[in-house]
């Protein structure tokens, strides 16, 4: 009898040791994109947040469909050909570049009467549907956009943009955060709510900002906020975040392997119960 209860524990052991293999579908922007183009970066990742999410999960397998630059309403615009595969489950983290590229963010009622992909709130609702028609069963997880600080393109000194700070084309992009969250809420969705979450505030994104001194011509290293409204000219200045400057992004927007950790964190707690 003890030899057959020993067997049974030694079984059900192996079997809560194994879990199903999952395929996980990441659609999302630059931020995802780059788990897979580490070179673009100039090396300063080394894992996104996929490639570490899989390491602590080896069961699941996850399919990149990060696309650079991309917005929310790019993405609902053109998902019929984006060749999206069947998932078991599905990130969705767009919004960052909504925000900045002035798509309005529209409103609650765009989201409930699917008014389609002129405003951010009816994309989302476009992409939830096409997911639910690859998959009805499928699980989605929300992910906010993070806050971000200046970004300068490392390899495009002209692609920069300021911070989410102050607001871009009358709109803030905590709005953008707050309507996914909603969106998430309403769907009975998992939300990793980035924007809100400790340790990823603006303070702590880069350590400093090297710019030259107006009064001096000569370069120092700004922290945050000193270094808002401090004149930074592409065409001629030096890369305003040496590698020295990397805190949770390299470059003020995007996550360097520790931002990237931090969202891998927030998702394995998520994906580690499906």
């Amino acid at each position: 009898m003890k030899k057959l209860i020993l067997l049974v524990l030694v079984c059900l052991s192996q079997f809560s040791f194994n879990p199903p293999a999952l395929t996980w579908v990441a659609i999302g922007d630059s931020i995802t994109y780059l788990n897979d183009h580490a070179n673009e970066t100039g090396n300063r990742i080394s894992k996104g947040y996929m490639t570490q999410v899989v390491e602590q999960l080896p069961h699941i397998k996850f399919v990149n469909k990060g696309y650079n630059g991309w917005t929310a309403v790019k993405i609902a615009s053109e998902f019929d050909q984006l060749n999206v595969p069947v998932g078991d489950v599905y990130s969705i983290f767009l919004g960052t570049n909504d925000w900045w590229g002035f798509k309005p963010l529209g409103t609650w009622d765009d989201y409930l009467q699917n008014t389609g992909t002129t405003t951010v709130h009816g994309a989302f609702r476009v992409i939830k549907d096409k997911i639910k028609k690859i998959n009805p069963e499928a699980k989605i997880i929300f992910i906010t956009p993070m806050q971000r600080v200046d970004f300068v393109y490392i390899n495009n000194f002209k692609n920069n943009a300021y911070g989410s700070y102050k607001p871009k084309n009358g709109q803030n992009l905590e709005d953008f955060a707050n309507a996914i969250v909603k969106i998430a809420k309403f769907e009975n969705c998992q939300v990793v709510d980035l924007f809100h979450m400790k340790g990823l505030q603006q303070k702590n994104l880069v350590k400093f900002k090297r710019l030259k001194d107006p009064g001096t011509g000569d370069y120092r290293n700004y922290v945050y906020p000193d270094f808002i409204d401090v004149p930074f000219n592409p065409t001629s200045d030096e890369y305003p975040y040496p590698v020295e400057s990397i805190d949770m992004t390299f470059d003020g927007l995007h996550p360097s392997d520790a931002g990237y950790t931090k969202i891998s964190d927030a998702l394995v707690k998520i994906l580690k119960r499906f």
